[in-house]
Protein backbone atom coordinates (compact mmCIF):
# COMPACT_ATOMS: atom_id res chain seq x y z
CA UNK A 1 0.00 0.00 0.00
CA UNK A 2 1.41 3.04 -1.12
CA UNK A 3 1.55 6.58 0.98
CA UNK A 4 -1.45 8.40 -0.16
CA UNK A 5 -3.39 4.86 0.53
CA UNK A 6 -2.39 5.18 4.06
CA UNK A 7 -3.20 8.38 4.86
CA UNK A 8 -6.75 8.12 3.27
CA UNK A 9 -7.04 4.52 5.75
CA UNK A 10 -5.75 6.37 8.47
CA UNK A 11 -7.76 9.46 7.87
CA UNK A 12 -11.03 7.43 7.76
CA UNK A 13 -10.31 5.51 10.92
CA UNK A 14 -9.77 8.86 12.26
CA UNK A 15 -13.46 9.60 11.09
CA UNK A 16 -14.73 6.55 12.71
CA UNK A 17 -13.44 7.24 16.11
CA UNK A 18 -15.30 10.92 15.76
CA UNK A 19 -18.35 9.24 15.11
CA UNK A 20 -18.44 6.55 17.49
CA UNK A 21 -17.42 9.52 19.57
CA UNK A 22 -20.36 11.65 19.10
CA UNK A 23 -23.10 9.18 19.26
CA UNK A 24 -21.95 6.54 21.84
CA UNK A 25 -19.38 8.88 24.40
CA UNK A 26 -16.59 6.49 22.87
CA UNK A 27 -13.32 7.94 23.93
CA UNK A 28 -12.71 11.08 22.01
CA UNK A 29 -9.36 10.82 19.69
CA UNK A 30 -6.03 13.12 20.12
CA UNK A 31 -6.13 15.59 17.93
CA UNK A 32 -9.94 16.85 18.76
CA UNK A 33 -11.17 19.79 21.04
CA UNK A 34 -12.21 17.58 23.84
CA UNK A 35 -14.55 20.72 24.96
CA UNK A 36 -16.06 21.28 21.44
CA UNK A 37 -16.82 17.41 20.45
CA UNK A 38 -18.54 17.47 23.87
CA UNK A 39 -20.63 19.83 22.98
CA UNK A 40 -21.25 18.84 19.55
CA UNK A 41 -22.25 15.25 21.11
CA UNK A 42 -24.11 16.66 23.67
CA UNK A 43 -26.28 18.89 20.97
CA UNK A 44 -26.74 15.84 18.85
CA UNK A 45 -28.25 14.08 21.72
CA UNK A 46 -30.53 16.87 22.14
CA UNK A 47 -31.57 16.87 18.85
CA UNK A 48 -32.22 13.15 19.11
CA UNK A 49 -34.58 13.84 22.54
CA UNK A 50 -36.67 16.68 20.50
CA UNK A 51 -37.08 14.09 18.07
CA UNK A 52 -38.68 11.23 20.08
CA UNK A 53 -40.72 14.47 21.85
CA UNK A 54 -42.18 15.59 18.38
CA UNK A 55 -42.82 12.24 17.38
CA UNK A 56 -44.52 10.37 20.74
CA UNK A 57 -45.43 13.52 22.73
CA UNK A 58 -47.03 11.31 25.16
CA UNK A 59 -43.91 9.96 26.09
CA UNK A 60 -42.48 13.07 26.55
CA UNK A 61 -45.07 14.55 28.89
CA UNK A 62 -45.96 10.82 30.63
CA UNK A 63 -41.57 11.38 31.77
CA UNK A 64 -40.78 13.49 34.33
CA UNK A 65 -37.90 15.60 33.01
CA UNK A 66 -37.78 13.77 29.80
CA UNK A 67 -35.46 15.60 28.20
CA UNK A 68 -32.18 15.13 30.80
CA UNK A 69 -33.75 11.52 31.70
CA UNK A 70 -34.07 10.84 27.68
CA UNK A 71 -30.16 12.54 27.08
CA UNK A 72 -28.91 10.28 30.11
CA UNK A 73 -30.33 7.40 28.56
CA UNK A 74 -29.22 7.35 25.30
CA UNK A 75 -25.81 9.10 26.13
CA UNK A 76 -24.57 4.97 25.13
CA UNK A 77 -26.56 3.90 22.65
CA UNK A 78 -26.02 4.88 19.38
CA UNK A 79 -29.56 6.00 17.21
CA UNK A 80 -31.32 2.95 15.02
CA UNK A 81 -34.60 5.11 14.50
CA UNK A 82 -36.63 7.12 16.16
CA UNK A 83 -39.24 4.77 16.58
CA UNK A 84 -37.17 2.62 18.34
CA UNK A 85 -35.51 5.11 20.53
CA UNK A 86 -39.23 5.81 21.57
CA UNK A 87 -40.02 2.19 22.78
CA UNK A 88 -36.44 1.49 24.22
CA UNK A 89 -36.96 4.61 26.43
CA UNK A 90 -40.55 3.96 27.08
CA UNK A 91 -39.44 0.19 28.53
CA UNK A 92 -36.03 1.62 30.29
CA UNK A 93 -38.25 4.73 32.29
CA UNK A 94 -41.11 2.10 33.05
CA UNK A 95 -43.65 3.68 31.13
CA UNK A 96 -44.97 0.52 30.14
CA UNK A 97 -47.91 1.21 28.48
CA UNK A 98 -46.14 3.34 25.78
CA UNK A 99 -43.86 1.09 25.22
CA UNK A 100 -46.03 -2.16 24.59
CA UNK A 101 -47.93 -0.13 21.81
CA UNK A 102 -51.33 -0.23 23.58
CA UNK A 103 -54.67 1.84 22.22
CA UNK A 104 -54.08 5.63 22.98
CA UNK A 105 -57.48 5.42 25.03
CA UNK A 106 -55.57 3.58 27.30
CA UNK A 107 -52.44 5.62 27.41
CA UNK A 108 -54.56 8.75 27.46
CA UNK A 109 -55.70 7.40 30.62
CA UNK A 110 -52.41 6.75 31.80
CA UNK A 111 -51.31 10.49 31.69
CA UNK A 112 -54.04 11.49 33.60
CA UNK A 113 -53.64 9.11 36.14
CA UNK A 114 -49.78 10.96 36.50
CA UNK A 115 -51.00 14.10 36.68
Amino acid sequence: MNSPERATDALADRQAALVRALVTGSQIPDGFDTDAVTAAARALLHKRAGEVARRCPLLAHACDDFIARFIVWAADKPKTSTASDARAFAEYAGIAQYASGTPSRVRMAFLRRRR
